[in-house]
């Protein structure tokens, strides 16, 4: 690997290198949370049905999911900083259609575009520190990351319920122009470049991500239409083409030198048990909330403002529990956590379906919130570290990005097929779609016992203060900036 300067945290370079990955990692993620409480509003001005709102989701994660293992690649080939850059402008280009769009096609285009960014930021922003830093202060700065866009994230919802209450749904994409002229400025003056010199001699997989998006994207096509127009021709058709495109994908990953997605890291028992729960619990946590800021707001009579202050409470628990999560998972290994927890979640989530016309808060909506954030506060930080503890260091990115990518798929596939399964997503049908996500999540805690019994895996000598594997950055972490 080429060499470059390495930054210390506490200078002035080193706290602009941490604020440009921060407010580049963070516009991606909080466009992410912002929009699920702009879905009303957008339904209301469109005229959209239930499919419309889906995509409006759907075609971000499309993107997101099938091209972050790519745009990983890229940074480490073409340069990290350059791509970082790309992907900042190509977001906030997206972010500005998103912002004008004339219909609700034009939406979703857009968003799938706003993907394409994000899949290009979002994995080279941790690269960026993780090369950049020098080795001492890499573990401060990719927790203070971590806690950053944590409150990013957590700011998410009721800064867009403001804005949306106070102008438009439109200013939540709007927003994303200023943050990136901000990374770009800062990314151009403090961020030095680096790149994997031994990633110059690889092909590039094209031919995995084409694969890849055409199956997500056939796959999601065919689920939607099938909850809008019953199980037509075209239904069948597409779900075809989808399973036949990501049939391609397995045997091509499994033939290249260098592929995109190394298929040799699921033999290992670990991490494929941690990646079945990170599927069936981001299937559950994308469809529910998709779920229940619609019902707030369409059904129980809530503002936009106020929608986004009910589950708050879930971000602010993972904010401040995660760190002690992470802490006890080190003393009793990642099994018990990543059980737990998901069935606590999925008990927030059943608690949840209650909700209805005339739902008290207090009494109906925070009880559900309160479990359901407890459960995933449980899983957070055992869940990612867990996946890296499974892999050899050398391919710890890899193994990273790929659970990454599961866990954008599991999102996509959770709104798309859940309300197919209830057979909507509002009315008598909420109940029984957060049934069936509370099922998901129950079934990943099931995955987890099952999968992760044993000694702890590869351990973390570097990482003294954790061990099992639990070493891998939390989303928040005190006293770290």
């Amino acid at each position: 690997m080429a060499l470059v300067p390495e930054v210390r945290l506490g200078t002035v370079a080193g706290r602009w290198l941490v604020a440009a990955t921060v407010l580049g990692s963070g516009m991606a993620l909080l466009d992410s949370t912002v929009v699920n409480i702009a879905l009303p509003a957008i339904a209301d001005e469109f005229g959209s049905g239930l499919a419309g709102l889906q995509w409006t989701l759907d075609s971000y994660l499309l993107t997101l999911a099938s091209l972050i293992l790519l745009g990983g690649s890229l940074g480490d080939r073409f340069g990290r900083r350059f791509i970082f850059l790309i992907g900042t402008v190509w977001f906030a280009l997206a972010s500005l259609l998103c912002a004008v769009a004339p219909t609700i096609g034009v939406l979703v285009a857009a968003r799938a575009l706003q993907g394409v960014g994000a899949a290009l930021l979002t994995p080279v922003s941790l690269a960026i520190l993780q090369t950049t830093l020098v080795p001492d202060d890499r573990g401060r700065g990719i927790a203070a990351w971590s806690g950053l866009v944590g409150v990013a994230t957590a700011v998410g919802p009721a800064l867009g319920g403001w804005l949306i209450g106070s102008g438009s749904w439109r200013w939540i994409f709007a927003l994303n122009l200023p943050i990136a002229l901000a990374v770009v400025v800062i990314s151009l003056r403090y961020v030095p470049e680096s790149r994997d010199e031994a990633a110059a001699g690889r092909r590039l997989d094209l031919v995995g991500a084409a694969l890849g998006a055409i199956s997500l994207a056939a796959l999601t096509y065919g689920f939607i239409r099938w909850g809008e127009y019953g199980a037509d021709g075209l239904v069948v058709a597409s779900l075809a083409a989808g399973a036949l495109a990501l049939a391609g994908f397995v045997l091509l990953e499994r033939r290249l030198r260098h592929p995109m997605l190394p298929l040799g890291l699921f033999a290992d028992r670990r991490f494929t048990g941690t990646n079945l729960v990170t599927l069936g619990l981001y299937a559950a946590l994308s469809a529910a909330l998709f779920l229940l800021v619609v019902r707030l707001q369409n059904e129980v009579g809530y503002s936009p403002l106020a929608a986004g202050f009910a589950t708050l409470p879930v971000t602010l628990l993972m904010l401040a529990g995660s760190d002690l999560a992470g802490r006890l998972a080190a003393r009793i290994g990642p099994r018990l956590p990543l059980t737990v927890g998901p069935m606590v979640a999925g008990v927030g989530l059943a608690l949840l379906a209650r909700i209805g016309p005339g739902s008290d808060y207090w009494t109906v909506v925070l009880p559900g919130v309160l479990v359901f954030g407890l459960g995933i506060t449980l899983v957070v930080a055992p869940l990612t570290a867990t996946v890296l503890a499974s892999a050899a260091d050398e391919v710890a990115g890899v193994a990273s990005g790929v659970n990454n990518a599961v866990a954008r798929t599991a999102g996509l596939l959770g709104v798309a097929v859940v309300p197919l399964l209830a057979g909507g997503a509002s009315g008598r049908a909420f109940p029984a779609a957060m049934l069936i996500s509370a099922g998901l999540a129950v079934g990943s805690g099931v995955a987890g016992w099952l999968t992760l019994a044993g000694p702890c895996p590869i351990p973390k000598p570097s990482l003294p203060q954790y061990s099992c594997g639990t070493g891998a950055p939390q989303l928040a972490s005190r006293g770290t900036s």
